[in-house]
């Protein structure tokens, strides 16, 4: 079973700008206001595919289901 990942430190720092994280979807390698601009920077580093977030500028509750 997978545990929830925490993003509080991603979503403070990051408010309302695309981040590039790693495959453990916590470590960021790239940020900026646009996709294009945090997908260069990760890229830069050295890491060609990264997972792409777009980080809300705010955190609204769901409640709710998903389907399996």
């Amino acid at each position: 079973m997978r545990m929830a990942i925490d993003w509080t430190n991603i979503l403070k720092k990051y408010k309302g700008l695309w981040v590039a994280l790693l495959d453990d979807q916590k470590t960021v390698v790239g940020s900026g206001m646009s996709l294009v601009k945090a997908l260069e920077q990760a890229r830069k580093k050295g890491y060609e595919n990264p997972i792409m977030m777009k980080v809300p500028t705010k955190v609204l509750p769901y409640i709710g289901g998903f389907c399996v």
